[in-house]
């Protein structure tokens, strides 16, 4: 998606969707799930634009990663989004392996 999406404008399934497709560009990701949590900070700076997210991403790239390398790699694939829109993002990151072992 380019980057004259507007991100304020769009429906919460837009937003969702191209989130999901700037991870999946950046990191490569095997899987990307998002959740809305906006309903749950109702009231909370934000909110009232949809912009609370739980991200559970699994992608190769972060092998060999900690925690905070991770999250700075999400971060990064969406620095526009987080200026423009996503007041908040909680985030699960996994390598493949990481996931089989704790969810399959």
């Amino acid at each position: 998606m380019s980057a004259a999406f507007d991100f304020m404008s769009a429906s919460a399934a837009d937003k969702i969707a191209h989130l999901e497709a700037r991870l999946n560009a950046a990191l490569a990701a095997q899987s990307v799930h998002i959740d809305d949590d906006s309903a749950a900070h109702a009231g909370h700076a934000g909110a009232a634009s949809g912009s609370h997210y739980t991200v559970t991403i699994v992608a190769e790239c972060f092998a060999g990663k900690a925690r905070v390398a991770r999250h700075r790699l999400v971060y990064d694939a969406l620095a526009e989004e987080m200026r423009r829109g996503v007041h908040a993002l909680a985030i699960r990151a996994y390598t493949p392996q990481e996931f089989a072992e704790q969810f399959e």
